[in-house]
């Protein structure tokens, strides 16, 4: 496992914090949702299952990344890559299941807007100050 020399950029403790967080709040949103038949399913609406699926499978992976860039290792820079572009993916899709006439709520395209937007974030501003890590040496 590839450590960064010396100290972790101080940003980079605000983006892993960011991450975790996000990935807890995933959790135990989309968790509710997937174990509750009562009014959290009800309240939900017309939600989408691989969608919901996927993001709670990701809260894993936020929390990973998040534990991961907090302690500045590559491979966390790496799985933030991976995890910004899966999402793009599953958005993607989801933007299908709606242009096919698929039930969806607004509040999804507005999530999926700001996981991309986050996880994108993330990933460009671990990868970037990466690379110039290896470029220093």
């Amino acid at each position: 496992m590839a450590i960064l020399s010396g100290s972790r950029p101080r940003w980079i403790i605000v983006l892993a914090i960011i991450a975790i967080a996000f990935g807890v709040l995933t959790l135990y949103s989309g968790g509710t949702i997937l174990v509750s038949d009562g009014p959290e399913r009800a309240a939900a609406g017309a939600y989408v299952p691989f969608v919901l699926w996927f993001n709670v499978m990701a809260g894993f992976a936020y929390i990973i990344a998040g534990i991961g860039l907090y302690n500045w290792r590559k491979w966390a820079v790496n799985l933030s890559i991976l995890v910004a572009v899966a999402t793009l993916l599953v958005f993607a899709a989801f933007g299908v299941h709606i242009m096919t006439g698929g039930s969806y709520e607004v509040r999804t395209v507005v999530a999926m807007t700001l996981r991309s937007t986050v996880w994108l974030t993330i990933a460009a501003f671990a990868w970037v100050t990466w690379k110039r890590r290896d470029q220093a040496e």
